[in-house]
């Protein structure tokens, strides 16, 4: 085993906050990206590119393998830019595809590889009606939800995923995101989250968390995140200079 991430999602919101932070701490990053159009991108930021659909299972598979990582960073999401409202009907359907299928493939690449730790990014504003704020055991909105039902199933599945695979698993359940790459300046909703907030929790998971679920947003009363405050020493407020 050699001190590598694979970085899933490297070109995506978070994964450019994330890999220079990687990188600075001394990791190898290989980064994926379907377009060679970003590997570019990628090498600027000190990321070995990566061009591949998580969807090719086989493809994964064997890349996975040749890079042999200790840690599987999954950040790997497809929506629009600024979640234009006239494209999310079929973005989330993409999604919850990409959580299901992708995770299926990315789990079992990880786990043929030798992967120590997974750590994968799951959303944090799909708990049901409720007391406040959410703690990570509160239940989620059922999959009838008429709007989120897609959502909430492709959720459930990467998380399961997630957990029950043989590693050490730990799943990030993030807040609404701003900042760069995001098309938003500021908070957009209850439970916000800045991506150099989201992308420093994710690296902080990486020898501080223990298996398992973390709310990953911003005091506001929605969530409660003294798991992630107390277990990673994660501070909402961080910003990268």
């Amino acid at each position: 085993m050699n001190k590598c991430i694979f970085l899933a999602g490297a070109s995506g919101a978070i994964g450019r906050r994330l890999a220079p932070l990687l990188v600075a701490d001394g990791w190898r990053v290989v980064g994926t990206t379907r377009s060679t159009d970003k590997a570019p991108l990628l090498r600027a930021m000190g990321v070995d590119p990566v061009v591949v659909d998580v969807f090719d299972a086989a493809a994964l598979r064997s890349i996975v393998a040749d890079v042999r990582p200790e840690v599987v960073i999954h950040q790997l999401t497809d929506l629009p830019y600024a979640l234009d409202a006239s494209q999310m009907s079929d973005a989330l359907v993409r999604n919850a595809r990409l959580r299901d299928e992708g995770t299926r493939n990315l789990v079992a690449a990880s786990v043929h590889a030798g992967a120590r730790r997974l750590i994968a990014q799951s959303i944090g504003f799909i708990y049901a009606e409720g007391r406040t704020p959410h703690r990570e055991e509160d239940p989620l909105l059922p999959e009838t939800h008429p709007t989120y039902g897609g959502t909430v199933t492709g959720v459930l599945s990467l998380e399961r995923q997630v957990l029950e695979a043989p590693l050490e698993g730990v799943v990030l359940r993030y807040g609404l995101f701003y900042g760069p790459g995001t098309g938003f300046d500021a908070p957009i909703g209850p439970g916000s989250v800045h991506v150099d907030a989201a992308a420093k929790a994710a690296q902080l998971a990486i020898t501080g968390a223990r298996p398992g679920v973390y709310n990953v947003a911003e005091r506001d009363g929605s969530v409660d995140v003294e798991k992630a405050t107390r277990d990673l020493g994660w501070d909402a407020g961080f910003r990268i200079a």
